[in-house]
């Protein structure tokens, strides 16, 4: 049974969501953030850094460009790439603590029809077999290094080679993981070369533990958020109810409840923050617009004619206000950071931002 709603104001909800996704006090390492937030997704788009680095460049100290696959792929890796439990395909970072929460949708999409990572045509389990092979005598790959003439359509109709298209259903099976990144194109390894053995043999949680692990994940991603009616009973325990005024019922994790203390004073607005596309602070797009009275669109899929604030708007957070936009674009030849464009309410200012990024990617503002 869930306790009394917690009610409080819009402004200490805010302030409440920016310390519990450690924009106030940012974690000591990676591994420390990647545990507090359940995972990190992961993006290839790099027009002003990749998504990942944006996310957190801004909650881990000292962080530099490209130190999480640094770190996940390490010997001492603190996590591993994979797909979201109930993300429709997300790839995101995750805590090896994940891993048994995993196994059981990886055995559910070797035994679906779904197309893209469903089982195997004949066709593809005969390559399957081939590239396990090659990659238990040859050791890590990528694709490219698989000699094949074979072709085949990606879950978006796209036309590409077979070899990948079944490197990547093996991948979603669990056959084979992600060991490393080669200009950022994924390279595979047997699962018992990633992983320590202590990790591979925990025992698969049921689909009821999974549903309510991806529930509690999704809320530690985002700090505060609402739920489904059939996701309460899943996570009831772990819950806590929070009434803001004018907006539904939302929810955070019961370990969350002392930082709203911590928020009701309001402290010394910090200096301005420039937001990733996907950080777990705008995230739900409803959500944003009803706390934090900011409707974004990520517009990298926009027409050029349609787009309102450009192509990679990254959102500037000041206090517990967000107060516009900056469009940047890296030009890695010239090393030099462009603003494109940006839109900012009157009275704040955003050079130190966009400094601190221009810093981030080693470029001139």
């Amino acid at each position: 049974m869930l306790p009394a709603p917690l009610k409080v104001d819009p402004q200490t909800a805010r302030r409440f969501v920016r310390r519990a996704l450690l924009l106030d006090t940012p974690a000591p390492d990676i591994a420390t953030a990647l545990s507090h937030l359940g995972y990190i997704q992961i993006d290839p788009i790099n027009v002003c850094g990749r998504m990942h680095d944006l996310i957190l460049r801004n909650r881990v100290a000292g962080y530099r460009e490209g130190a999480l696959h640094d770190q996940i792929h390490s010997p001492a890796r603190p996590g591993l790439e994979h797909y979201l439990p109930g993300g429709h395909g997300v790839l995101v970072a995750l805590p090896l603590s994940a891993w048994p929460f995993l196994t059981e949708r990886m055995l559910r999409r070797s035994r679906s029809r779904s197309p893209y990572h469903g089982r195997f045509t004949p066709r593809e389990a005969e390559l399957a077999g081939r590239i396990l092979a090659e990659i238990a005598v040859r050791g890590p790959l990528t694709s490219d290094d698989i000699d094949h003439d074979g072709h085949a359509r990606s879950a978006w109709g796209a036309r590409g080679r077979l070899a990948k298209h079944v490197l990547e259903k093996l991948f979603a099976h669990g056959r084979v993981l992600i060991s490393a990144r080669r200009n950022f194109r994924r390279v595979y390894d047997l699962p018992e070369r990633v992983l320590p053995r202590a990790v591979l043999d925990q025992t698969s949680r049921t689909e009821e533990e999974v549903r309510a692990w991806a529930v509690l994940q999704r809320l530690r991603q985002q700090r505060l958020g609402t739920l489904a009616r059939g996701e309460l009973s899943l996570v009831a325990d772990h819950i806590q109810q929070v009434a803001i005024d004018g907006l539904p019922p939302v929810y955070c994790l019961r370990e969350d409840v002392a930082l709203f203390d911590a928020a009701a004073d309001p402290a010394p607005a910090p200096n301005s923050l420039l937001l990733a596309p996907l950080d777990p602070l705008i995230y739900d797009r409803k959500l944003t617009r009803q706390l934090w009275g900011f409707d974004y669109t990520w517009e990298v899929y926009t027409p050029p004619a349609k787009r309102k604030r450009g192509y990679y708007a990254l959102p500037v957070l000041v206090g517990a206000e967000i107060v516009g936009h900056v469009d940047p674009k890296a030009d890695r030849e010239r090393r030099q950071l462009i603003v494109v464009s940006r839109g900012v309410r009157r009275g704040y200012r955003v050079a130190r931002a966009v400094k601190a990024l221009a810093a981030f990617l080693a470029l001139r503002p």
